[in-house]
């Protein structure tokens, strides 16, 4: 087996490992974007639920909400982008989809990646945290959101907040969504008619200002939920594509590996046929320099 062999050999080895690694990687990322996506709908109910009860409650205060109408000096920004590598440009289009707004605002963001990307662009996050492994990790990470936003707002730093966050959508891919998250708009809940009042045992101002917080939490969760289940979503696609080019790639090494084996194959019997043609004519050749029979070759000359 010549070195060549050996090398292409070598190189198919490589690749199947790299495959058993890329194969490994898309179970992971399929399975993290499954569990992410069987939690969205119990937030989603969650936030629901938050949203018919604060509907319920503006009805016993229908003076809230109607002095926003002056302009926002200070927006800020909630980007959700990708954790890890291996996700396409993922958080590349978080970040093109909001352009400009990312020098004149207040950034909270979320991925470590995304964090890297935005460096390279000159952009600087006013606050930054990593994705949890685990989408059961999520809402710890809204609490930390939600607290850094909270002493935002607390200070006069911001009074327009907005979550920008990818969604993947079957059969459809990646789509980059934009939420408003404060001030809130109370006009967008629906006021129940149907049922009587609710109980309170709160005055409804105060009863109103926890439940938004509550809803604020779900809003958070939703959103980053949805950013965790689009980054793996993004990682089956990109391993899915690393799979087709190493079976391509595999495909090729292996016609090379089975042509320069015949190469090989021809080269050593081609070596065998000349080596034994070499050896019939040496024979020939020595027998016909051998002296002819009954002559005595011992005797010189003039003897």
């Amino acid at each position: 087996m010549t070195k060549r062999l050996a090398d292409v050999s070598a190189r198919i080895e490589g690749i199947r490992q790299l495959g058993a690694v890329v194969n490994a990687m898309r179970g992971i990322a399929s399975a993290r974007a499954q569990q992410a996506r069987s939690q969205l709908v119990a937030v989603e109910s969650y936030s629901a639920t938050i949203a018919l009860a604060i509907g319920r409650v503006i009805a016993l205060a229908p003076s809230v909400g109607q002095d926003g109408a002056r302009k926002p000096t200070r927006p800020a920004l909630v980007l959700f982008c990708a954790e890890q590598g291996f996700a396409g440009a993922f958080s590349e289009r978080v970040l093109d989809a909001v352009g400009a707004e990312l020098a004149a605002s207040v950034l909270f963001l979320v991925g470590s990646r995304g964090r890297a990307v935005a460096a390279e662009r000159g952009v600087a996050a006013h606050w930054n945290s990593a994705m949890p492994a685990q989408s059961l990790g999520v809402s710890r990470l809204a609490d930390r959101i939600a607290e850094a936003i909270y002493a935002r707002i607390g200070a006069g730093g911001i009074d327009r907040l907005d979550a920008v966050f990818s969604q993947w959508r079957p059969a459809e891919g990646i789509h980059i969504v934009r939420r408003r998250l404060f001030p809130f708009d109370f006009q967008a809940f629906a006021h129940p008619t149907s049922g009587g009042a609710p109980l309170c045992n709160l005055p409804p101002d105060d009863l109103l200002r926890d439940i938004t917080a509550d809803y604020m939490h779900a809003q958070l969760c939703d959103a980053a939920l949805h950013a965790f289940a689009a980054e793996n979503e993004a990682r089956v696609e990109a391993m899915a594509s690393a799979r087709r080019e190493i079976d391509r790639q595999l495909a090729l090494l292996r016609a090379t590996q089975r042509q320069v084996r015949q190469e090989d194959i021809t080269a050593e019997i081609i070596e065998l046929a000349a080596g034994e043609t070499a050896s019939r004519t040496i024979g020939r050749s020595g027998g016909e320099s051998r002296a002819p029979r009954g002559e005595d070759v011992s005797r010189f000359p003039g003897d």
